[in-house]
């Protein structure tokens, strides 16, 4: 029988194994985001797409995934929330199965936007079951472990992905979330509780279907702008026009017109909610920049083996592993306002972006890349803690859904956002750095003319076309650097914590 009660606070070998659980499925969800972009390749000569539509297996995902994250509150409340995230995990589980099954490229893009529906649902609600199993003062325990799959997972998901599909198939992307996912599933199922009762709430069709059109055409846009250049593409042109119409129309909807809104944008009112949230999608540029910047540069530029170039990302990810517990124990101690542990943290991150674009050279070598990766580790792992807790403390206990629900679709955004703008400035600046050095490579300079002696034209032309592209990776990195540092004043915007309460553990 299902006991139902405002505090799920739990202890010893039952708070194991529900931090175990939901442990898994958030890795799960966090690091499919990333394993399926290495197998990408593979995948659209198998099934005979083309890189755009090979494309649709990371878009469709991501899509569903944003859409979905703001009405998991609601979801929670309405079907219980050990009822819905178990089906969550059901859900993703069962859907990667069919991913893996998928005989044509159509059946698999479907598969994957179900998997992103469901996969939705496990990413803000595993924090907030984190955030009311640990007792107030281990608050930074339960954020400590999240933050590990969260920041870990976009990292080790690349690595994990190229050695699967390298030794075994593409389809094994998928099939390697079926025991976790199954064990996750049966330890929520048997152990994790309900806060509440489930409501019979009335359904806002008219907000869901303008949440829908708004953020989900906000994201197609970012994840499609580039390749089809932007504004002079009409389709993105439409859709930025219906993300506008359909983020506006549903804002005004659910503050004014609905009478039980879908989405409660009334949290946002809260100036620690709304700041964690801009801070949440300041992490994702940063969290998602790197990741998407540093193993394309090794591996086009240097010649880094997919493998290889996990094992860079690796270097950050043990320092982030080993340094977390710190920001835990920081924040149970509460003598530190962690404000400027997170403003600290952001600057730190935004100095190694800095220390990655001086050492983007074509010459580069493997551990010239770990000092600033163990800089951005240490920013990182001071940063995710300190900021989860305090965007929590900021609102009651009751709102921790629709708290998460912001800060992880901010966080989501984010990483969208930087790989949209990054992409853009890559390509930009590449066309600007290659027309000034072909513009410098005349006859009329005496090296040019030493070179072409004992090279070929063509020989010039992918040199500067190297030089050029190598350039452009450093110039992405100067400026996530510059957003890390330029945003980190921003967590002042957060209220000062009361003496004697841990850090940021206030109501």
């Amino acid at each position: 029988m299902q006991h139902y009660q405002s505090s799920v606070v739990e202890y010893g070998w039952r708070r194991l194994l529900v931090t175990f659980a939901i442990s898994l499925a958030t890795m799960l969800e966090i690091v499919d985001s990333t394993i399926v972009n290495v197998a990408l390749p593979t995948i659209q000569g198998n099934l005979g797409a083309t890189i755009d539509e090979a494309a649709w297996v990371v878009t469709g995902y991501i899509v569903a995934n944003v859409v979905v994250i703001p009405l998991t509150p609601w979801l929670q409340l309405r079907f219980g929330r050990r009822e819905y995230y178990t089906a969550s995990i059901i859900g993703f589980t069962i859907a990667s199965v069919l991913c893996g099954l998928s005989t044509s490229f159509a059946e698999l893009v479907f598969w994957r936007v179900v998997q992103g529906v469901f996969g939705g649902g496990l990413i803000s609600t595993s924090q907030a079951i984190l955030q009311e199993t640990y007792p107030s003062a281990e608050i930074g325990k339960g954020q400590a472990i999240f933050s590990l799959g969260v920041i870990v997972g976009p990292t080790i998901g690349p690595t994990l992905g190229g050695i699967i599909t390298d030794q075994l198939s593409w389809r094994w992307v998928f099939f390697i979330n079926v025991v976790p996912g199954v064990l996750a599933a049966l330890l929520t199922l048997l152990f994790l509780r309900n806060p509440q009762r489930p409501r019979r709430l009335p359904v806002d069709l008219p907000g869901i279907a303008l949440l829908a059109a708004g953020i989900g055409s906000l994201q197609y846009v970012l994840e499609e702008g580039e390749r089809k250049n932007w504004f002079s593409d009409g389709g993105i042109i439409f859709f930025a026009i219906v993300a506008v119409v359909g983020t506006v129309a549903f804002v005004v909807w659910e503050l004014f017109c609905a009478e039980q809104p879908i989405v409660d944008l009334s949290i946002l009112k809260n100036r620690g909610v709304a700041a964690g949230s801009l801070l949440g999608m300041t992490l994702g540029i940063s969290l998602y920049g790197s990741i998407l910047i540093l193993p394309q540069f090794v591996q086009s530029m240097l010649g880094f083996t997919a493998t290889l170039s996990g094992y860079l990302i690796m270097v950050r990810a043990a320092a982030i592993g080993l340094l977390t517990p710190l920001a835990a124990i920081l924040i149970m101690r509460g003598r530190i306002d962690m404000r400027w542990v997170i403003g600290g943290a952001f600057v730190l991150v935004g100095i190694a972006s800095a220390m990655q674009a001086v050492v983007t050279t074509t010459s580069t070598g493997f551990w010239a890349f770990a000092p600033m990766l163990i800089l951005g580790g240490v920013g990182l792992s001071q940063l995710f803690v300190p900021l989860s807790v305090a965007i929590f403390a900021s609102a009651p206990p009751r709102d921790a859904p629709k708290v998460s629900a912001f800060f992880n679709l901010a966080r989501q955004l984010g990483g969208s956002i930087a790989t949209a703008v990054l992409v853009t400035i890559l390509d930009r600046r590449d066309a600007f750095h290659y027309a000034s050095l072909a513009g410098a490579a005349t006859l009329h300079r005496l090296p040019v003319v030493d070179y072409l002696t004992h090279s070929s034209p063509l020989a010039l032309y992918d040199l500067v076309s190297h030089q050029a592209m190598t350039m452009a990776f450093a110039d992405t990195a100067w400026w996530t650097a510059l957003m890390s540092i330029a945003l980190a004043p921003l967590v002042f915007v957060m209220r000062r914590p009361r003496r004697g309460v841990p850090a940021m553990v206030r109501e």
